[in-house]
């Protein structure tokens, strides 16, 4: 295993993996665009594990992004391997989606530096954001609880933020974030206008403001989370 690189899945070019990675020093990293025409994701023997990153899509957004189906039918397979991985934002829909819970709209949009509770903190991906972590919010859709898995945070206005099943987990919101993804987000023009949009004309002001205020934990605290899960790669 320790020969094989780990699998990053991206759906658009700047939702990467940013900070993840630091917990992977050293080891090799193959990226694919799911959505890519003619993309393939890599036979599960030959990857130690998959950081599945979010996008603009929705997963009901099959017909426009065929290669969701596809990317859905790897991680099912994932699942049923045991393959460690790691979904944020679309990514943890997408194993939702695997394991058969359905995606759907929220409440609204959720944008922003918002807390979030944490259910176990003996977790060893999202228990150190316990007992509360104030993080990037950036989504509009969420999921129940899906069959198996183990709730591993909420919010004001989601119940699902975060679960585990077996070695998958699934974070919807942003624990890799940090003032330096903020700005290459607001630089993208369609994150800028989605953020006007939910948050008004000072959202600019307002996700730089609060990182500048919680980035700085929120490294420290996810940092841990994230070199757990890079050792359950192994």
């Amino acid at each position: 295993m320790s020969d094989r690189p780990l699998l990053v899945i991206r759906h658009v070019p700047w939702e990467g993996p940013h900070r993840i990675l630091d917990a992977f020093a050293g080891i090799p990293v193959v990226e694919v665009d799911a959505l890519a025409p003619g993309a393939t994701l890599p036979a599960l023997n030959d990857v130690r594990g998959a950081v599945i990153m979010g996008g603009p899509m929705t997963v009901n957004d099959g017909a426009r992004h065929p290669g969701l189906g596809a990317e859905v039918a790897w991680i099912g397979q994932a699942l049923a391997a045991d393959l460690p991985m790691l979904g944020i934002c679309l990514g943890s829909q997408l194993i939702a989606r695997a394991a058969g819970a359905p995606i759907a709209p929220g409440p609204r949009k959720e944008i922003g530096w918002l807390p979030v509770e944490i259910a176990d903190p003996r977790d060893p991906v999202i228990g150190p954001l316990a007992p509360m972590t104030v993080a990037l919010h950036w989504h509009g859709e969420a999921f129940p609880l899906p069959d198996g898995a183990t709730a591993l945070a909420r919010s004001a206005i989601t119940p699902v933020q975060a679960y585990r099943l077996g070695s998958a987990w699934g974070v919807l919101f942003h624990p890799e974030a940090d003032e330096a993804l903020v700005d290459s987000w607001l630089a993208e023009p369609s994150m800028h206008a989605e953020a006007i949009e939910a948050l008004g004309p000072d959202a600019d002001a307002a996700l730089r403001l609060g990182a500048e205020r919680h980035a700085a934990e929120l490294i420290a605290r996810s940092t841990q989370g994230f070199a757990a899960f890079a050792a359950q790669t192994a």
